[in-house]
């Protein structure tokens, strides 16, 4: 018998579950393709998937194949991490669902340097996730807009006669094609200390001249895992961040995002993105995050090391929402 979603409907005198769909079988090869409806496997979000990235994901959990006894030995930095193709997902959020996900994930996952005439430093695209292939869980549904978000109607309209049937309309085919540099994610970064897995996925923004000299942007998104079921909470965050000029920062601060996310077994994940600029084409970035146990101890948790690459195509500013 078929698996039926279900989501909450507020009415006065309560929650009550209503049918939004049914359960498909998770892909085990392959790729989900555009209009796919699916559940957040960790965040618990309806969504839909607007296209796929490749990505290579370097996972210094399974680096270079080595005897166990001497794992411990080796260095941080000393591990050989090769990367392998990966597919994530360029996806959207139900507009219903971001109150309820806000606390253990940011919606606004997508940011863009503001155009020249603009004031503003950043603009975000609420509602927009990048999602790993494993994080889907499919299912279907005869609602011809299944999903609410303001640009549900724009990138998509319902066929009947495709499966899935929510096919791209030209809008989503020219956004992804004029915006591409600004979207794709290329690396993904993985790397597990004493049970909390950090992942890290970076992006090249642009450049913007400022006071005769070149600003180069970059955001990253982070996703924080407890895989053990003891509750900890991130109070610390220490960065390194290395420029190509010959600069190395070195930035200390209380949580992330002005957040200290607590990590349990019922709210394992905590996901946000952040910014960083350099005064030079390329870098490096690494760190630690200081988590502290229930009994008041701490321990910290490797990030890996990740690079921060500008060899995108300059020629044309992100678009953002102008069609």
């Amino acid at each position: 018998p078929p698996n039926y979603l279900s989501a909450p409907r507020n009415r006065p005198e309560g929650k009550v579950l209503e049918t939004v769909g049914v359960f498909e079988a998770p892909k085990q090869h392959g790729k989900y393709e555009t209009g796919q409806l699916f559940l957040h496997s960790v965040f618990g979000y309806r969504g839909i998937v607007l296209f796929p990235w490749q990505a290579r994901l370097y996972d210094r959990d399974v680096a270079s194949p080595v005897p166990e006894k001497s794992e411990n030995a080796a260095g941080h930095g000393s591990k050989e991490v090769k990367g392998k193709t990966h597919t994530y997902y360029q996806v959207l959020i139900d507009a219903r669902d971001c109150p309820h996900i806000s606390q253990r994930s940011q919606t606004e996952a997508v940011t863009f340097l503001a155009n020249h005439d603009d004031s503003r430093a950043l603009y975000a695209i609420p509602g927009l996730d990048y999602v790993s292939h494993e994080d889907i869980l499919p299912y279907s549904s005869t609602d011809q807009v299944p999903i609410q978000h303001e640009l549900f109607e724009r990138f998509l309209m319902y066929d009947q006669t495709k499966v899935p049937p929510f096919v791209a309309r030209d809008t989503l085919c020219a956004w992804q094609e004029k915006n591409h540099p600004w979207l794709e994610l290329s690396d993904v970064h993985r790397e597990t200390t004493e049970n909390i897995r950090v992942t890290v996925i970076p992006f090249y923004m642009g450049m913007r001249e400022a006071q005769n000299s070149h600003v180069y942007w970059w955001r990253y998104c982070i996703r924080l895992e407890n895989l053990d079921s003891e509750v900890v909470q991130l109070r610390e965050r220490h960065w390194r961040i290395f420029s190509l000029s010959g600069t190395l920062e070195t930035v200390r601060g209380r949580g992330v995002v002005g957040r200290e996310p607590v990590l349990s077994k019922e709210q394992p994940a905590f996901q946000y993105s952040s910014h960083v600029s350099l005064q030079a084409s390329s870098g490096h970035m690494w760190g630690t995050f200081r988590f502290e146990r229930p009994d008041g101890s701490h321990f910290d948790v490797r990030i890996p090391p990740f690079s921060l690459e500008s060899n995108k195509d300059e020629k044309t500013p992100p678009s953002g929402l102008h069609w």
